[in-house]
């Protein structure tokens, strides 16, 4: 999303999106209103009590005791009552603000689930999931805080100048008048400090992704002998976010001391004026309405004192929630078009016609590509590293769209049908094996939610995972930890290729799907892949020419062409680029 360069736009337009999000919540906003005003309404009568109290004590031997006592029990009775509403005001506060934060958090996550893959290429991980997790904690807090100190302020300020108004107006047009300069400090100062709250979320971030990308990395980090520069890169990040916080707090923090400076001036200047009112000629005010008002003096510059005292986390909630709304408004991938169908009865007849595609305009990729592929043949893909051979199994899985030409399933464009319908005719076995955390049975029956026990296990054993499963603690209901933890590279896959096996899907993509794997276990793993392919269409991405001798069509690709096409067979006798590179794996 553009950030406008002017800060009170920004903010402004962040708080309507703040006020978007609650207006799901009118029921409970509306209830905390009204608790609001029924608790700054005892309170506010307190103090006319307490000045009642006074007034009924004279002087020796004048004490009105039985009005003194009726007047404390009703002074009692209000401050349980406004405790109990307090309480119930604080959790309609607590449930409206953690619903809305419930419903942002997960506006993000569905959001990333339907962004395009340039995004999260473009984007560090460990930066998305700070804007999930620490961006949406800090607008908690700030939202919490808002909804706490706002609604009660802005009623206890206006109830409170009306009070003052019916009994000495004079004295509250002055109050009134000198209410402006903490307005106008906490404005001046919160403009200025919005944009140091959004560069230590920033900064934040970039921390996050770095933590993120180092833990991850860690292996190779120490096989280099990287620690001392991954160290000073961190101290960099973390020195800027320290600095950035210092400054955004420092400056802040001004507003509170300077407004509670001018609250205790109005205070002053009241407690002189009312004095000299009620000792002078004319008893304009009794020792009891003095009280009175000085109490609604208090109560009426808390609120400038309370709100400008959390100015940091106001200013920091609303840096952190452009965050989080700039991704929830991030373009989607390219949505389905408006009739676009569900692939079904899927036999398998692929045709690529001439099919460009580039990741930037200025770099042409992929050009005037065509293959025609017939249910159960087996496609494979061979050529150098960054030929294009992952890039078209992505436009066959439509994670992005061609930008000429065109992919056609059984004769629809796959642009016509559904990418959900799409991508279910797929069984995909990756090089980059992904477990989610859970137990060994959970993470293949993704593959199949409806298999019974037997399908799971006669997929396991066909890819000869069943038995290193047996040996785990719990077996199949072993939990395995992030990204499979506890297992090899190897068994990984193993439980990868058993997931899609389950899976039985009409067509296949093994994208490198033998790459972790040792020679034996792949010669075993090859057999099972035969009768898997048996009847679907598959397409076999490989490094090691020696696993996919037997396809029905080898595709050799350089520099986003095909330059050849044919069998094992006939490619080596043509002796071209195929050969050479089959040749120099096995010229041992």
């Amino acid at each position: 999303m553009p950030e406008t360069k002017n800060g009170k736009g920004f903010m402004l337009t962040t708080a309507q999106k703040v006020l978007r999000q609650a207006s799901a919540y009118r029921g409970l906003l509306i209830l905390s209103l009204l608790l609001a005003a029924a608790t700054v309404a005892l309170t506010l009568y307190v103090p006319i009590l307490i000045g009642q109290a006074i007034d009924r004590i004279v002087g020796a031997g004048q004490v009105d005791f039985s009005g003194l006592a009726q007047t404390l029990v009703t002074i009692g009775v209000c401050v349980a009552a406004t405790g109990l509403l307090q309480w119930v005001l604080g959790a309609v506060n607590n449930r409206m603000t953690y619903h809305i934060v419930r419903d942002v958090r997960r506006e993000a996550f569905a959001r990333i689930q339907r962004l395009p893959l340039s995004y999260l290429d473009q984007n560090p991980t460990g930066d998305l999931v700070s804007r999930i997790i620490a961006d949406v904690d800090q607008f908690a807090d700030g939202l919490l805080m808002g909804f706490t100190q706002l609604f009660t302020g802005v009623t206890t300020i206006l109830a409170t100048l009306t009070f003052m108004f019916v009994l000495r107006w004079q004295i509250a047009l002055v109050v009134l008048c000198v209410t402006p300069l903490s307005l106008l400090l906490a404005r001046f100062v919160g403009m200025r400090t919005f944009h140091m709250f959004r560069e230590q979320s920033r900064t934040r971030g970039e921390q996050t992704a770095l933590v993120d990308e180092l833990i991850g990395q860690q292996k190779v980090v120490q096989a280099f002998g990287q620690e001392p520069q991954m160290l000073a890169k961190f101290d960099e990040v973390n020195q800027r976010l320290a600095d950035a916080t210092l400054r955004a707090t420092f400056y802040s923090s001004i507003t509170f001391p300077s407004t509670r400076f001018i609250n205790a001036i109005v205070y002053a200047g009241v407690a002189l004026g009312g004095a000299l009112s009620a000792v002078g000629t004319g008893g304009l005010f009794t020792v009891g309405q003095l009280a009175t008002f000085l109490s609604y003096v208090t109560q009426y510059t808390r609120p400038f004192s309370e709100i400008t005292g959390v100015v940091t986390e106001l200013q920091n909630a609303m840096a952190c929630a452009a965050r989080i709304f700039a991704l929830i408004e991030e373009p989607l991938e390219t949505p389905d078009a408006p009739a676009a169908g569900a692939l079904t009865d899927v036999r398998g007849d692929v045709d690529v016609t001439n099919l460009a595609f580039s990741y930037t305009a200025a770099r042409p990729f992929i050009q005037d590509f065509s293959l025609t592929a017939r249910q159960g043949q087996r496609i494979a893909i061979v050529g150098p590293t960054g030929c294009g051979k992952t890039t078209i199994i992505n436009l066959l899985m439509r994670f992005f769209d061609v930008d000429a030409g065109a992919i056609q399933i059984d004769g629809q464009d796959i642009r016509t049908v559904t990418r959900r319908s799409l991508r279910a005719g797929f069984g995909m076995v990756l090089q980059d094996s992904w477990l989610k955390t859970a137990t060994v049975r959970e993470n293949l029956l993704m593959g199949n939610p409806r298999a019974t026990e037997q399908e799971m296990i006669a997929a396991a054993k066909a890819s000869h995972a069943h038995s290193f499963i047996k040996r785990l603690p719990q077996g199949y209901d072993t939990l395995i930890g992030e990204e499979g933890g506890g297992l090899s590279q190897g068994q990984k896959q193993l439980l990868c290729i058993a997931r899609v096996m389950l899976s039985q899907p009409p067509m296949l993509i093994l994208d490198e799907a033998t790459s972790s794997i040792d020679t034996r276990t792949e010669m075993k793993i090859q057999d099972a892949f035969l009768k898997l392919m048996e009847g679907r269409t598959s397409f076999i991405v490989a490094h090691r020419l020696s696993t996919i001798r037997s396809a029905d069509v080898i595709v050799v690709m350089k520099d986003g062409r095909i330059i050849e096409q044919g069998d094992h067979d006939s490619l080596l006798k043509l002796g071209g680029f195929y050969a050479t590179l089959y040749n120099s794996q096995f010229a041992a």
